[in-house]
């Protein structure tokens, strides 16, 4: 198993080096000059001599004349500044430089002087995947959700009747579970908050949840659907479930009798789900080309829950969901092959704000966590992933690889990398949100490891 997911290609950096402390380089001891002895070189004799003879008496005429004369007492003064003769100190013990002299008058000259302002770099995006793993037999459903990044940097991943765990820290796999035959496949999975527990959605409608620490199986999810599990969805200690049935479900994992509301407004399978950053809103997708929005303030466990929003836009199925981190309550939805566009919708009011076709069935989205910046995953014709400038969806860059539509997309815990899963059978990591401040300092390269071209995940 260990051989499982060993890469075709080593990462970059394997140590990283968060806390690492920097030493700022002492100055030169020509630089730190003694504040008790005066620095010759920055120094006027002259003045110094004329300030100690003279400059006393003219301090006395230009009191006298100024009381007649102010113009005469300003010209001597500008005279001065431009001169250099207004100094105040005889000593200099560190070099200063001298003020410019403006010669011509504030308002133009600070339209010649403008200082260009301060332009961000491009930041570099690259254009092949940075590793591949071989992942045989996973399910080329458009409707299932078989990909999960979790907190705690491990992966998941449902290969037929088993889960996966890759551990992005240290390379190393490991098998969480394997379905039996009458149960399966998975159909779905999706990591709690705690980056610990593992939620398993399976054909037969049940749900499974898993202690991946200890690889234990905590409680078997039943009764809430008649069909297969496609779509889960976790909100604290809750964890929302979407059916073929058509049915939302919200599961309090803590209690025995944990089916505590249901959703009813999709007329065919729930494909997609995602709550909100706040927890307060749900959006669900379905392949009846409808996205409903859910408020959990308005839940009731005594009858089914009724939608905030019904948004009928899309001509397809919808499964690519995505809530903005930035902005409150807005919405990206992506819709398949017969749809190919994807939406902004303002989830508080239920208007669509843009509408952008891509050309190709989307498949999943994903939002930068530190850029304005939307990433989806499509299918026929180039497979391709893309990334979109927000607002103006200008295309920032195409990913090219996968040889089959890339259903599934999952995103490390530091929004930096992007895992995208496609019915080539292949997994791919690609750095297109940036490298996290941690890595940016070169670190020492990988030691390579006998079979490390073996590319295989189990």
């Amino acid at each position: 198993m260990d051989a499982g997911m060993n890469t075709s290609t080593h990462l970059k950096a394997q140590a990283r080096c968060p806390l690492q402390e920097h030493f700022l380089p002492r100055k030169s001891s020509k630089e730190n000059l003694d504040r008790f002895i005066p620095n010759r070189s920055a120094m006027d004799f002259d003045y110094a001599h004329f300030a100690l003879t003279e400059g006393r008496n003219g301090k006395v005429q230009a009191a006298t004349e100024a009381v007649s004369s102010p113009s005469r007492e300003a010209y001597r003064k500008q005279l001065a500044e431009t001169m250099n003769l207004n100094h105040t100190r005889i000593l200099a013990f560190r070099n200063k430089p001298q003020a410019p002299v403006q010669l011509l008058p504030t308002d133009h000259s600070a339209s010649l002087h403008q200082q260009p302002k301060s332009v961000k770099p491009r930041r570099y995006i690259p254009q092949t995947s940075e590793r591949t793993l071989d992942a045989p037999d996973i399910v080329d459903d458009f409707y299932l959700n078989l990909l999960d990044w979790g907190s705690a940097n491990v992966l998941a991943i449902a290969l037929g009747h088993t889960v996966y765990l890759w551990d992005a820290s240290t390379g190393s796999t490991s098998e969480l579970v394997t379905i039996d035959e009458e149960k399966g496949p998975v159909t779905s999975i999706n990591w709690a908050p705690d980056g610990r527990h593992v939620a398993v959605g399976l054909n037969n409608s049940e749900v499974q949840l898993w202690d991946s620490a200890s690889n234990r199986q905590l409680r078997t999810l039943k009764g809430g659907h008649q069909s297969r599990v496609g779509s889960m969805a976790w909100n604290n200690h809750i964890l929302t479930t979407g059916g073929m049935d058509g049915q939302i479900v919200n599961n309090d994992v803590r209690i025995r009798s944990h089916v505590v509301e249901t959703y009813s407004g999709h007329t065919q399978e729930v494909c997609g789900l995602k709550w909100s950053g706040s927890g307060q809103q749900l959006a669900s997708g379905g392949n009846d080309n409808v996205v409903h929005i859910w408020d959990r303030s308005v839940a009731s466990s005594n009858s089914t829950t009724q939608y905030l929003h019904r948004l009928e836009e899309h001509t397809s199925a919808v499964k690519a969901l995505a809530w903005c981190p930035f902005q409150a309550n807005l919405l990206a939805t992506g819709g398949g092959g017969g749809d190919r566009t994807i939406k902004f919708w303002n989830t508080h009011t239920g208007a669509c704000l843009n509408s952008v076709d891509t050309g190709s069935q989307v498949c999943s989205l994903l939002w930068s966590k530190n850029e304005r910046e939307l990433l989806s995953s499509h299918g026929f014709t180039q497979n391709q992933l893309t990334l979109w400038k927000y607002p103006s969806m200008v295309k920032m860059a195409e990913l090219t690889g996968h040889t089959s539509r890339v259903l599934y997309m999952a995103q490390s815990p530091d929004g930096c990398t992007v895992a995208s899963a496609a019915g080539d059978e292949t997994l791919r990591f690609w750095n297109v949100f940036g490298v996290p401040e941690t890595a940016k300092k070169a670190a020492p390269k990988a030691t390579h490891e006998p079979f490390s071209h073996v590319n295989r995940i189990r």
